[in-house]
């Protein structure tokens, strides 16, 4: 990858200061909705190491810890402030976390038989850099995302950059992405926002609570609905030797 690839100073900055005890709760109530997909695609798989790739505040790493998913884990992300947050949970299968550029992943080839990047890849300026990073370094990924593509996306420009999404998907168009990167689609599990996360979200405003709430639970029994609008989609792919080709 080449070396002249730089995060915008501007992102950095406010990455680098996002983690604070004023937000804890929401990441820790969408970090288990985040850990709970991770553990179920997974299922009935087990890798020697795993490389989590944005870990934030690391509240989904002391989620997967808690239920015993890998011994041998390592985190990188961009933020000091986030990678402090990891350092004093002192997760135990935690054995290395380190604060890198954003681009360049600071391990060798097949370093790792997985690499997880959960609610990052709508944050980057360069996406199928990372993915070619993250491929570089695993045999496995899981990788997941918001779904916030709809068909007035563009006139919610403002709310979806209030939470540092600047690039919106699709299951379908996600899908795309990453097979045209070159990654080979195991499976993948769309999923709605846990109760609890809606709780949380709507605290203050039941109806639309209830609302939502009833909506998703019409949502789950409807199979061509989540696979239209789900509220995040998992996927579970393998490398290739394969990489981006124009036909």
């Amino acid at each position: 990858m080449s070396e002249s690839f730089k995060i915008t100073d501007q992102l950095a900055g406010v990455y680098d200061k996002q983690y604070s005890e004023e937000s804890r709760q929401w990441r820790e109530l969408g970090a288990k909705g985040k850990a709970e997909n991770i553990l179920e695609i997974a299922k009935g798989m087990s890798f020697k190491n795993v490389l989590d790739v944005g870990s934030g505040d690391g509240s989904v790493l002391a989620y997967l810890d808690s239920k015993k998913f890998n011994s041998n884990m390592y985190s990188v992300d961009i933020s000091s402030s986030g990678v402090e947050e990891i350092k004093k949970r002192n997760i135990p299968s935690l054995k290395e976390v380190t604060c890198y550029d954003g681009f360049h992943i600071p391990y060798p080839d097949n370093h790792f038989d997985l690499t997880i990047c959960s609610h990052v890849i709508e944050h980057v300026e360069f996406p199928r850099l990372l993915l070619r990073e993250i491929k570089r370094v695993s045999k496995y990924q899981i990788l997941e995302v918001p779904i916030d593509f709809s068909l007035n996306v563009d006139k919610k420009v403002e709310h979806f950059l209030a939470y540092g999404h600047i690039n919106i998907y699709s299951p379908q168009t996600f899908r795309f992405l990453i097979k045209t990167e070159g990654f080979e689609i195991i499976k993948d599990l769309k999923a709605v926002y846990t109760n609890e996360l809606l709780n949380f979200l709507y605290r203050k405003k039941w109806i639309k609570r209830i609302k939502q709430k009833t909506l998703f639970a019409i949502w789950k029994c409807i199979p061509f609905l989540m696979n239209v609008k789900p509220s995040t989609i998992t996927v579970l792919s393998k490398k290739t030797d394969k990489g981006l080709e124009i036909f």
